[in-house]
């Protein structure tokens, strides 16, 4: 899935985090983002975002994280709140599953059509739709509910690295087009169709987000809905095969076109586009009547388009690749003489030595004779030896008690690590201002689904200048021996860097005033520190001074900053 930052709503400290930001939305009629500045779908949330339109005088309703909407359903987290509503990631606590949820007041302007959208959107019931569970109006509030599908990626990020493969464009472009015919067949349109409204899931299968309650939710109509999605169509294909926005401004977290040159193919962008892509995004694009002479008729609607993608030749995902295994060595042996090569032809075979000489009587005689003293002389060295080992039994024996003993000691030294349970917490402030000491109790409410965040930073993965670190300390109960601490958290890509501290107190005065108990530099989500140090305490500071980046916010048309969030913390003695 794709991270969900949330610097859209972080209230910024005076350490150089970044503050709560807006853009204007100058949304075109036919709601297709040509520009950055026209387009405010948030890369993070599950739902859409917008911006404040002219006139607009609604504001969006004061609600927090942990209010619960009809009993049911509890706000976790803000993902926007822009145009007089509000976007959520939330808690069906009836079904206990994540749900994404869309908050305007009653009297807001557009929230009749917001309803009405919604329910239409839920009366499709394709799957490959994010699914409308729910459209209400309640306590002055239309509040909308729909899936939240924590194992998808959207398109933006899929990008980051570079463009699809023609195996997963094709895929993508098919699937999409397919999905949109069947929803304007019934009269439904999206108007919203971008990278960020379109994921991938774990499975491989394309679904969409927002078919016309993201319009709806920003008042965008449109006198030919069908040649606008076919067009948004286009563009998602055209930026999947070259990683390049189709218009001249930057948008997505990707360019745009170089100005004054005009919409040109993709082959012509980038060296290795499959030819057929390329002409169905301009077949798709330049919809108009001003195509190129090499591309076909442009295609105005969905089905258009899925009639085009089906006389293509189908693109086959590519071969895996293969590895050779080593080659059989034989090896041949010649009969009775196993581990011998076999002689090579032609070669002379060694002649048999004759057979030894017959043995007089005399010699037998004597050989039988030694044999007798021989057989004596074992005899009576053999029952020396049994005494003497009986003898020397009861010091074996005592021996093998005391090895036991020694055994058994050792492994009593090393028993299995236990968990310890942790009682209270408290978030330690080295320097500046505090992150979010309420949630610090989320660490550990066996909930992986709750986070105790920090601020986003503008500069890292260090957090210095702007604050030596940031972290919670813990109450274990009474004094424990700690062995490690595993942490579950949210970002990853950059260094988090992980610091553990025996505090005297759940407020330390300071940091100098704890000792440093374990170190742990990670990549991962999941980090094990084990402690470094021998030290039996009661409270252990988890001190955080590097956090990784967290992605791109396509709201602010920047990097979010480096945050990091913590799920879980587990301690073990």
């Amino acid at each position: 899935m794709a991270e969900r930052s949330t610097a859209a709503v972080d209230v910024a400290d005076n350490s150089g985090e970044q503050p709560l930001t807006a853009k204007a939305d100058q949304s075109t009629a036919d709601g297709v983002a040509k520009n950055p500045e026209q387009d405010t779908d948030s890369d993070e949330a599950q739902g859409s975002g917008g911006t404040e339109s002219p006139g607009m005088k609604a504001s969006p309703p004061e609600l927090h994280s942990g209010h619960k909407l009809a009993r049911r359903y509890r706000l976790e987290e803000c993902l926007t709140r822009l145009d007089g509503f509000s976007s959520w990631r939330a808690v069906d606590e009836k079904l206990r599953r994540a749900v994404g949820v869309h908050i305007l007041p009653a009297d807001h302007p557009r929230s009749r059509s917001v309803l009405a959208a919604a329910r239409s959107s839920a009366l499709l019931g394709d799957p490959r739709f994010v699914q409308v569970l729910d459209a209400v109006e309640e306590d002055d509030l239309v509040y909308v509910v729909h899936e939240w599908l924590p194992d998808a990626t959207e398109l933006t990020t899929l990008l980051a690295p570079g463009p699809l493969e023609s195996h997963d464009a094709y895929q993508l472009v098919s699937q999409v087009a397919s999905a949109m015919a069947a929803a304007h067949r019934e009269g439904l349109a999206h108007l919203r169709l971008s990278p960020n409204a379109v994921l991938r899931t774990s499975s491989g299968q394309w679904r969409i987000r927002g078919l016309a309650v993201n319009a709806a939710l920003r008042g965008i109509s449109s006198d030919t809905p069908q040649r606008t999605d076919t067009e948004a169509i286009g563009a998602l294909l055209y930026a999947a095969l070259t990683r390049r926005w189709p218009y001249e401004s930057d948008a997505y977290g990707l360019s745009g076109l170089p100005k004054g040159v005009g919409l040109i193919a993709p082959d012509q962008v980038r060296a290795g586009v499959h030819r057929g892509l390329s002409e169905l995004a301009m077949r798709a694009l330049a919809n108009d009547g001003a195509t190129a002479s090499r591309h076909e008729a442009p295609c105005t609607t969905p089905e258009e388009l899925v009639k085009a993608i089906g006389e293509m030749p189908r693109i086959r995902p590519p071969e895996p690749a293969f590895t050779a295994p080593p080659e059989y060595q034989r090896t041949t042996y010649q009969q009775g003489t196993y581990g011998r090569p076999a002689p090579r032809p032609g070669a002379t075979q060694p002649i048999a030595p004759p057979p030894p000489p017959l043995q007089s009587r005399t010699g037998k005689a004597l050989k039988w004779a030694v044999s007798a003293l021989l057989i004596a002389a074992l005899g009576l060295g053999s029952w020396q030896l049994a005494d003497a080992l009986m003898d020397q039994g009861g010091k074996s024996d005592d021996t093998n008690k005391s090895r036991q003993t020694d055994d058994g000691d050792k492994g009593a030294s090393n028993p299995k690590p236990t968990p310890i349970k942790i009682e209270g917490s408290q978030e330690f402030v080295a320097e500046g201002g505090p992150q979010r000491p309420g949630d610090a109790q989320k660490t550990y409410d066996g909930n992986p689904s709750t986070y105790w965040r920090t601020r986003s930073f503008n500069s890292g993965p260090p957090l210095a200048p702007y604050k030596p670190g940031v972290g919670i300390v813990y109450d274990l109960g009474s004094a424990k021996t700690l062995s490690a601490a595993t942490l579950d958290m949210r970002y990853a890509g950059d260094h988090t860097t992980i610091e553990l501290y025996a505090a005297d107190s759940l407020t330390p005065s300071s940091l100098d005033s704890m000792q440093q108990i374990g170190h742990l530099t990670t990549t991962d989500k999941t980090a094990t520190v084990k402690a470094t140090k021998s030290v039996k305490t009661r409270y252990v500071l988890v001190w955080l001074t590097a956090v990784p980046k967290s992605g791109y916010d396509s709201e602010l048309f920047a990097d979010a900053g480096y945050k990091q969030a913590i799920g879980e913390v587990q301690f073990t003695g």
